[in-house]
């Protein structure tokens, strides 16, 4: 068997290690650091397992797999990988569910403080020497709130958005949730009031039909102008070009992004206009990414290989109805 990961450099070069230690059973496995569009369908063409994380794989470059059985997603989100090919070919994909949950929460958390509490503007009053020449023993400028009694959204309730209502809860936060499927143990609402009354927002949702573009310009419009807009999601989950125009016009209070519709992010994208305005904190899709949930990732895509050769189903999304939120 020929396992092959065309993109292993988004899972780290620290992973490698454990990548020979938990495929090498398989049989021979190739590590790609990246993988071109135009190299795709060369590289899988005798490969019999690909892994894969951001490389696109459609109808367009799957021709080629000549005994290729089974895509393994190194991620929860599958919207690089055309399932519906895949099923009429009789390819199984599977894909890896709650690995990333609490460091894509703590992640969250981290960057809804961030802009809160203003972090980067206190360290560097202090670090550029403006703290010891003033002669002042503390300053108190950007104002900053207790989060305590605010209102925090949080758009799509699964594994992450649970874990951060709960740390939301905790830190005495009225938590309000929009999902598709109203629960009894959490206050539900619309997305329009979700928008309307939120304090604090954080996207949590997979790119689908639906999802797509769900935090349009209508939407951000409706915002508080003092709101903090997250998005951990995925970038199309939101018009990127409102959000900045947003920021720019002081019509929201803080903009952090993880995730962008291209990446990495590209020249001429509205958010290189605002990357080092004081009320933005952008990351390069790391949110995911601690050791911990990396190692995690890598074991279950190993038991999923492990469980289609026994034949059995774990993970197989190319056996169940199209994603939802």
């Amino acid at each position: 068997m020929k396992i092959t990961f065309l993109d292993a450099e988004t899972l780290g070069d620290d992973m490698i290690p454990q990548i020979k230690r938990l495929f090498g059973g398989f049989g021979e496995v190739v590590m790609r650091n990246a993988t071109t569009e135009d190299e795709v369908d060369i590289v899988i063409e005798d490969s019999d397992v690909l892994v894969v994380n951001k490389v696109r794989l459609n109808g367009g470059n799957l021709g080629a797999a000549k005994r290729l059985k089974l895509i393994c997603e190194a991620a929860t989100g599958y919207d690089n990988i055309d399932v519906d090919y895949c099923r009429q070919h009789g390819i199984a994909v599977c894909n890896v569910r709650g690995y990333s949950t609490d460091s894509v929460a703590q992640l969250t958390v981290a960057a809804a403080m961030t802009l809160i509490c203003h972090m980067p503007q206190y360290m560097e009053y202090v670090e550029n020497g403006d703290y010891t020449k003033s002669g002042v023993a503390n300053r108190l400028v950007p104002v900053y709130h207790e989060i305590c009694g605010s209102t925090w959204g949080i758009v799509g309730a699964g594994n992450i958005g649970r874990r951060v209502a709960g740390i939301a809860a905790a830190m005495g936060c009225r938590v309000i949730v929009n999902k598709r499927t109203p629960s009894e143990n959490m206050e539900c609402v619309d997305i329009d009031t979700l928008c309307r009354t939120s304090d604090i927002i954080s996207v949590h949702t997979p790119l689908t039909e639906e999802t797509r573009g769900l935090i349009s310009r209508e939407r951000i419009g409706m915002m508080k102008p003092d709101a903090v807009f997250i998005n951990m999601a995925r970038g199309a989950v939101a018009d990127e070009t409102a959000l900045t125009e947003a920021i720019e016009q002081g019509r929201l209070g803080g903009l952090a992004v993880d995730v962008y519709t291209s990446e990495p992010l590209p020249k001429g994208h509205p958010y290189q206009r605002i990357l080092r305005h004081p009320n933005t904190c952008f990351t390069p899709h790391n949110a995911w990414g601690a050791y911990e949930a990396r190692l995690r990732c890598l074991e279950t895509i190993s038991k999923n290989i492990k469980s289609y050769i026994e034949g059995r189903c774990e993970n197989r999304i190319d056996l169940k109805e199209k994603q939802r939120f």
